[in-house]
Protein backbone atom coordinates (compact mmCIF):
# COMPACT_ATOMS: atom_id res chain seq x y z
CA UNK A 1 0.00 0.00 0.00
CA UNK A 2 1.50 3.31 -0.87
CA UNK A 3 1.76 6.29 1.23
CA UNK A 4 -1.23 8.68 1.23
CA UNK A 5 -0.02 12.09 0.09
CA UNK A 6 -2.47 14.08 1.44
CA UNK A 7 -3.58 17.86 1.74
CA UNK A 8 -6.19 19.66 4.16
CA UNK A 9 -8.72 21.16 2.70
CA UNK A 10 -10.49 23.28 4.86
CA UNK A 11 -13.94 23.98 2.93
CA UNK A 12 -15.73 27.42 3.78
CA UNK A 13 -15.02 28.30 7.34
CA UNK A 14 -16.64 31.50 6.98
CA UNK A 15 -18.48 33.68 9.65
CA UNK A 16 -21.45 33.13 7.41
CA UNK A 17 -21.71 29.43 9.42
CA UNK A 18 -21.46 31.03 13.20
CA UNK A 19 -24.35 33.27 12.96
CA UNK A 20 -27.55 34.24 10.77
CA UNK A 21 -29.76 31.89 8.58
CA UNK A 22 -26.98 29.03 7.66
CA UNK A 23 -25.53 28.58 11.65
CA UNK A 24 -24.09 25.05 11.79
CA UNK A 25 -26.38 23.31 14.50
CA UNK A 26 -24.78 19.84 14.25
CA UNK A 27 -22.21 18.74 15.62
CA UNK A 28 -22.44 21.84 17.59
CA UNK A 29 -20.20 24.75 15.40
CA UNK A 30 -17.91 25.13 18.59
CA UNK A 31 -17.12 22.03 18.90
CA UNK A 32 -16.34 21.62 15.07
CA UNK A 33 -14.46 24.33 14.92
CA UNK A 34 -12.26 23.38 17.64
CA UNK A 35 -11.55 20.38 15.53
CA UNK A 36 -10.87 22.35 12.66
CA UNK A 37 -8.28 24.16 14.63
CA UNK A 38 -7.14 21.15 15.56
CA UNK A 39 -6.27 19.82 12.17
CA UNK A 40 -4.22 23.04 11.26
CA UNK A 41 -2.15 23.01 14.15
CA UNK A 42 -1.50 18.76 13.02
CA UNK A 43 -1.12 19.87 9.26
CA UNK A 44 1.35 22.62 10.03
CA UNK A 45 3.23 19.63 12.67
CA UNK A 46 3.36 17.07 9.48
CA UNK A 47 4.00 19.56 6.86
CA UNK A 48 0.75 18.96 4.78
CA UNK A 49 -0.34 21.21 2.77
CA UNK A 50 -3.14 23.15 3.74
CA UNK A 51 -6.12 24.75 1.30
CA UNK A 52 -8.68 27.31 2.24
CA UNK A 53 -11.25 27.85 0.36
CA UNK A 54 -13.94 30.87 0.70
CA UNK A 55 -17.15 30.86 -0.79
CA UNK A 56 -17.93 34.09 -2.82
CA UNK A 57 -21.28 35.57 -3.65
CA UNK A 58 -22.32 39.12 -5.23
CA UNK A 59 -22.72 42.07 -3.26
CA UNK A 60 -26.28 42.14 -3.22
CA UNK A 61 -26.49 38.51 -2.32
CA UNK A 62 -27.98 37.91 0.87
CA UNK A 63 -25.33 35.36 1.78
CA UNK A 64 -21.40 35.28 1.07
CA UNK A 65 -21.61 38.57 -0.45
CA UNK A 66 -17.86 39.84 -1.43
CA UNK A 67 -16.63 41.81 1.39
CA UNK A 68 -19.25 41.30 4.27
CA UNK A 69 -18.80 39.93 7.47
CA UNK A 70 -19.83 36.77 6.74
CA UNK A 71 -17.96 36.27 3.57
CA UNK A 72 -15.07 36.55 5.69
CA UNK A 73 -12.73 33.19 7.28
CA UNK A 74 -13.12 32.73 11.05
CA UNK A 75 -10.68 34.84 12.90
CA UNK A 76 -9.44 31.76 14.20
CA UNK A 77 -8.87 29.93 10.99
CA UNK A 78 -7.43 33.31 9.98
CA UNK A 79 -4.52 33.45 13.10
CA UNK A 80 -3.61 29.87 12.44
CA UNK A 81 -3.39 29.90 8.73
CA UNK A 82 0.25 28.66 7.78
CA UNK A 83 1.44 31.54 5.37
CA UNK A 84 1.81 28.53 2.82
CA UNK A 85 -1.74 27.65 2.35
CA UNK A 86 -3.52 28.46 -0.92
CA UNK A 87 -5.99 30.18 -0.62
CA UNK A 88 -9.02 30.06 -3.00
CA UNK A 89 -12.38 31.73 -3.82
CA UNK A 90 -15.34 29.34 -5.16
CA UNK A 91 -18.14 30.19 -6.54
CA UNK A 92 -19.81 26.68 -6.83
CA UNK A 93 -20.57 23.69 -4.14
CA UNK A 94 -17.57 21.99 -4.94
CA UNK A 95 -13.98 23.11 -4.78
CA UNK A 96 -13.07 21.72 -8.07
CA UNK A 97 -15.51 23.52 -10.20
CA UNK A 98 -13.50 26.66 -11.72
CA UNK A 99 -10.80 26.95 -9.16
CA UNK A 100 -7.89 25.30 -11.18
CA UNK A 101 -7.30 23.28 -8.19
CA UNK A 102 -7.58 19.56 -9.31
CA UNK A 103 -4.48 20.51 -11.38
CA UNK A 104 -2.74 21.98 -8.60
CA UNK A 105 -3.20 18.74 -6.72
CA UNK A 106 -1.71 16.98 -9.21
CA UNK A 107 1.20 18.92 -9.98
CA UNK A 108 1.93 18.47 -6.03
CA UNK A 109 1.50 14.85 -6.28
CA UNK A 110 -1.14 15.23 -3.67
CA UNK A 111 -3.44 12.53 -3.87
CA UNK A 112 -5.77 12.41 -0.68
CA UNK A 113 -7.73 15.21 0.02
CA UNK A 114 -8.91 15.33 3.98
CA UNK A 115 -12.12 17.79 4.17
CA UNK A 116 -13.32 19.65 7.28
CA UNK A 117 -15.45 22.59 7.36
CA UNK A 118 -19.07 23.53 5.71
CA UNK A 119 -21.50 22.85 5.02
CA UNK A 120 -21.77 18.52 5.34
CA UNK A 121 -24.82 18.81 3.36
CA UNK A 122 -23.52 21.05 0.68
CA UNK A 123 -19.89 21.99 -0.44
CA UNK A 124 -18.50 19.00 1.40
CA UNK A 125 -21.08 16.04 -0.05
CA UNK A 126 -20.32 17.79 -3.51
CA UNK A 127 -16.79 17.66 -3.28
CA UNK A 128 -16.50 14.02 -2.11
CA UNK A 129 -19.05 13.10 -4.74
CA UNK A 130 -16.60 15.31 -7.66
CA UNK A 131 -13.37 14.08 -6.59
CA UNK A 132 -14.09 10.65 -7.95
CA UNK A 133 -13.88 10.66 -11.61
CA UNK A 134 -11.15 12.74 -11.37
CA UNK A 135 -8.87 10.27 -9.07
CA UNK A 136 -8.84 11.32 -5.70
CA UNK A 137 -8.95 9.95 -2.40
CA UNK A 138 -11.02 11.38 -0.38
CA UNK A 139 -11.19 11.64 4.14
CA UNK A 140 -14.31 13.65 5.79
CA UNK A 141 -13.93 13.99 9.38
CA UNK A 142 -16.82 13.61 10.76
CA UNK A 143 -16.62 15.85 14.19
CA UNK A 144 -14.76 18.78 11.92
CA UNK A 145 -17.76 19.34 9.81
CA UNK A 146 -21.12 20.39 10.24
CA UNK A 147 -24.60 20.73 8.75
CA UNK A 148 -28.02 22.33 9.36
CA UNK A 149 -32.05 21.84 10.12
CA UNK A 150 -33.58 21.77 6.43
CA UNK A 151 -37.10 22.03 5.44
CA UNK A 152 -38.89 22.50 2.14
CA UNK A 153 -41.51 20.85 0.12
CA UNK A 154 -39.86 17.55 0.13
CA UNK A 155 -39.83 17.45 4.10
CA UNK A 156 -37.77 18.00 7.23
CA UNK A 157 -34.57 16.78 8.63
CA UNK A 158 -32.63 17.98 11.82
CA UNK A 159 -29.28 18.73 11.21
CA UNK A 160 -28.08 15.77 12.93
CA UNK A 161 -30.35 13.07 10.80
CA UNK A 162 -28.54 14.73 7.72
CA UNK A 163 -24.81 14.59 9.35
CA UNK A 164 -25.40 11.47 10.62
CA UNK A 165 -26.94 10.06 7.07
CA UNK A 166 -24.30 11.91 5.10
CA UNK A 167 -21.44 10.50 6.90
CA UNK A 168 -23.13 6.89 6.50
CA UNK A 169 -23.73 7.47 2.54
CA UNK A 170 -20.34 9.05 2.10
CA UNK A 171 -18.42 6.38 3.81
CA UNK A 172 -20.24 3.41 1.51
CA UNK A 173 -18.50 5.39 -1.36
CA UNK A 174 -17.35 8.39 -1.84
CA UNK A 175 -15.19 9.05 1.39
CA UNK A 176 -13.18 7.38 4.09
CA UNK A 177 -15.27 9.24 6.78
CA UNK A 178 -13.47 8.95 10.47
CA UNK A 179 -12.76 11.15 13.30
CA UNK A 180 -10.11 14.04 13.98
CA UNK A 181 -8.76 11.71 16.76
CA UNK A 182 -8.20 8.69 14.59
CA UNK A 183 -6.80 10.66 11.35
CA UNK A 184 -4.12 12.30 13.56
CA UNK A 185 -3.29 8.65 14.21
CA UNK A 186 -3.12 7.55 10.55
CA UNK A 187 -1.30 10.98 9.73
CA UNK A 188 1.19 10.75 12.15
CA UNK A 189 2.05 6.57 11.34
CA UNK A 190 1.21 7.80 7.40
CA UNK A 191 -1.60 5.25 6.91
CA UNK A 192 -4.71 5.32 5.02
CA UNK A 193 -8.26 6.01 6.44
CA UNK A 194 -10.61 2.49 6.56
CA UNK A 195 -12.74 3.15 3.82
CA UNK A 196 -15.95 1.09 3.17
CA UNK A 197 -17.68 0.31 0.19
CA UNK A 198 -21.27 0.40 -1.31
CA UNK A 199 -21.68 -3.55 -1.09
CA UNK A 200 -20.12 -4.25 1.96
CA UNK A 201 -22.46 -1.27 3.50
CA UNK A 202 -25.59 -2.26 1.42
CA UNK A 203 -25.07 -5.58 3.01
CA UNK A 204 -24.11 -4.51 6.76
CA UNK A 205 -27.11 -1.98 5.96
CA UNK A 206 -30.07 -5.35 5.09
CA UNK A 207 -28.46 -7.51 8.27
CA UNK A 208 -28.71 -4.26 10.53
CA UNK A 209 -32.65 -3.53 9.07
Amino acid sequence: MTTPRRALVLIDVQQEYFEGPLTIQYPPRDASLARILETLDLAAQAGLPVVALQHEAPQDAPVFAVGSAGWELHPEVERRLPPTARRVVKNYSDIFSATGLADWFKENQIDTLTLVGYMTNNCVLATAAAAEPLGFTVEVLSDATGAVHLSNEAGTASARQIHETLMTLLHSNWAAVTTTDAWTKTVTTDDRTPHSDIVTSAVQGRDAN
